[in-house]
């Protein structure tokens, strides 16, 4: 697989986060970062992905600055992951018949959101579902597959993208 770089992406690189000239610590997924990933490997997928678009928690988060549409989460709202469905790596809205996580919840590591392009053009089953750029845990712990900047962080990289910029995971 060929990927171009450009000013426009955002790049991943051993637990970083690089754009233009910032630089942020993350977490990735708990048995790392691949090229063939699969539905519950709890790998990052290796590649060069689109930031689609961003939910968050109003009552938590107090003014998103970005380019990107920006939704605000509601209790019912929440993402596929169920292979069998034909929702899979989907929003969804609770109440929902097969398996989803949902947005809503006590942690605070889904405040914000981004969706990432990762198998959604088209979606393939069982490759992956849910990979998000989101909030991180105390300590950055990895994650199940998602990128997971510092709230802080997060928004500052917020402010500075557009729909062109692309974030590549080396």
């Amino acid at each position: 697989m060929l990927f171009f770089l450009s000013a426009m992406d955002v790049i991943l690189k051993k637990k970083f986060i690089y754009f233009k000239d910032y630089k942020a610590k993350c977490a990735v997924g708990k048995r790392g970062i691949i090229s063939k990933k699969v539905e519950g490997d709890k790998c990052t997928p290796r590649g060069r992905f689109k930031f689609k678009y961003i939910f968050y928690r109003k009552e938590r988060v107090k003014k998103i600055r970005s380019k990107l549409k920006i939704i605000p989460i509601k209790k019912n709202y929440g993402w596929c992951d169920d292979t069998k469905s034909k929702s899979y790596n989907k929003f969804v809205k609770f109440p929902f018949k097969g398996s989803a996580e949902r947005f809503h919840i006590k942690e605070n590591v889904y405040d914000i959101i981004v969706v990432i392009d990762y198998n959604v053009s088209p979606i393939k089953k069982k490759k992956g579902s849910a990979i998000f750029l989101h909030v991180a845990k105390k300590n950055y712990e990895p994650t199940l597959g998602c990128i997971a900047l510092s709230k802080k962080d997060l928004k500052r990289l917020l402010s500075m993208i557009s729909k062109r910029t692309f974030i590549k995971i080396l």
